[in-house]
């Protein structure tokens, strides 16, 4: 799953895409089909990117990127509107050792939220630049180690 260039906005519902930046701010395109592009001022407004958001957890705080391949993993999510109880159930599976007293509700349907936008673009499916680096690496060397 590739989450570059994909941020959240305080006061915003919803997902962007990071397209740019100007003298303004940054330049941001929604996810739907209108690719509706606006400016982000960061003296107004937070933007967050989905691979730098974390989850608090118990131990130690869970990366959102992790709580989202697992969800992908198990394939199905509920819809983000059901009771709390349901939400609470589901998100002990994909996220286990959270920390329940400070992950509300509400976080939990902002992420299963986020995860049924993000489960219908192609970048779903992609790989992370890391990943690819990783593999090619690998590629390498197993190339080194046969010819040698």
């Amino acid at each position: 799953m590739n989450l570059k260039a994909l941020v959240s906005v305080t006061g915003k519902p919803g997902l962007f895409k990071l397209v740019g930046q100007n003298k303004s701010g940054f330049i941001l395109e929604t996810l739907d089909d209108q690719k509706k592009k606006s400016v982000v001022n960061l003296a107004t407004n937070k933007m967050a990117t989905l691979e730098d958001i974390t989850v608090y957890g118990f131990e130690e705080e869970l990366k959102l990127i992790d709580i989202l391949e697992r969800m992908k993993e198990k394939g199905t999510a509920p819809d983000p509107k059901s009771d709390g109880k349901t939400l609470r159930e589901f998100f002990r599976e994909v996220a286990p050792g959270h920390d329940e007293e400070r992950v509300y509700s509400s976080d939990i349907k902002k992420i299963i939220n986020w995860y049924q936008i993000i489960r219908e673009l192609p970048l779903f499916d992609e790989e992370t630049p890391a990943q690819v680096a990783d593999e090619n690496k690998a590629d390498d060397e197993a190339l080194t180690t046969s010819t040698t």
